[in-house]
């Protein structure tokens, strides 16, 4: 019998952090889908060893730490999930959010080099300036518009062809603060919505992208890939089709353009930055369209009994 794969997993207490714990030790998690199955195999019964750090267990910005913890684990695969995500924040913190997602990468892939384990990085959509017209492939140029993208992109050049950088996009999970659970709360109080109808993205479930992270754990190809839940769509979009999902009518969500939350949003969006995600789907099997997705986790939200 084959020994476990030692999995070490950065950035372990965050939504996707928290579901991909549970496909790496052969559980669906709270909004997933038993049937996707992108390489085929279930995740079997012992299959991975997987030990998983939150930021407080470990400062990737701190280079010693993190060779001390690769040194004391000897990973095969490093899933790097840690990161710094307050995209508005970002922009009058640019040295914290650089050190995370630039510095903290670097150290990662220097590690992982080290001690011989493949590096699985996680970047974002924001690496794009939005003003292709279609969805981004992954050679596509990359033109961040503000701080919280320059500094994934800066990430990803800190990696080698070697280690495998995911580009993700709009997550959201049961588990963890997002847009939908804000919407889904509103909706069931009564409340209306208001969102822009004028940025166009991919949902991506965490559950999905958790599951999909096992066949980079699981065959390490390395190089650029997109992956993401099937189809684009705006945010207005997804707040009409949650608000529709618990029987609220059309007029729950309003459409409005981004101009309108000039006051409330620091850094730039780009318009459109959904992503292409054919060379992830031809090699394996695309992630399940985003309404489906979108529906398992406002199902199981209400189960779960908290967003927490």
């Amino acid at each position: 019998m084959s020994r476990a794969a030692r999995v070490l997993v950065t950035g372990a207490g965050g939504q996707v952090g928290v579901d991909l714990l549970d496909v790496l030790a052969g559980t669906i998690p709270w909004g997933g889908d038993a049937s996707f199955q992108p390489d085929a195999p279930e995740v079997r019964d012992g299959e991975f060893q997987v030990l998983g750090l939150t930021h407080h267990e470990l400062d990737v910005t701190d280079p010693d730490a993190v060779i001390a913890a690769l040194r004391h684990t000897r990973p095969d695969v490093i899933v790097h999930l840690a990161a710094y995500t307050a995209v508005d924040r970002a922009e009058g913190d640019a040295q914290t959010c650089f050190a995370v997602n630039e510095r903290g990468t670097a150290n990662m892939s220097r590690g992982a080099r080290e001690v011989g384990a493949h590096l699985v990085a996680i970047s974002t959509d924001y690496v794009f300036d939005g003003r292709k017209g279609a969805a981004y492939v992954e050679d596509d140029e990359p033109d961040p518009l503000n701080v919280y993208g320059a500094s994934k992109r800066a990430g990803e050049l800190a990696c080698t062809p070697d280690d495998s950088v995911v580009r993700t996009s709009w997550v959201m999970g049961v588990r963890g603060k997002n847009v939908v659970h804000t919407i889904a709360e509103r909706a069931t109080s009564g409340a209306d919505v208001r969102f822009v109808n004028d940025q166009m993205g991919t949902v991506t479930a965490s559950s999905d992208l958790a599951r999909a992270l096992v066949v980079f754990v699981r065959e390490r190809p390395g190089g650029l890939w997109h992956v993401a839940n099937s189809g684009a769509t705006t945010w207005y979009d997804i707040a009409a089709y949650v608000g529709s999902l618990l029987g609220r009518d059309e007029t729950f969500a309003t459409p409005i353009e981004s101009r309108e939350l000039a006051a409330f949003q620091v850094a730039t969006r780009p318009t459109r930055s959904d992503l292409d995600t054919t060379k992830f789907a031809a090699r394996w099997t695309a992630l399940p369209e985003w309404r489906v997705a979108v529906e398992r986790l406002v199902h199981d939200r209400r189960y779960l009994g908290s967003t927490s």
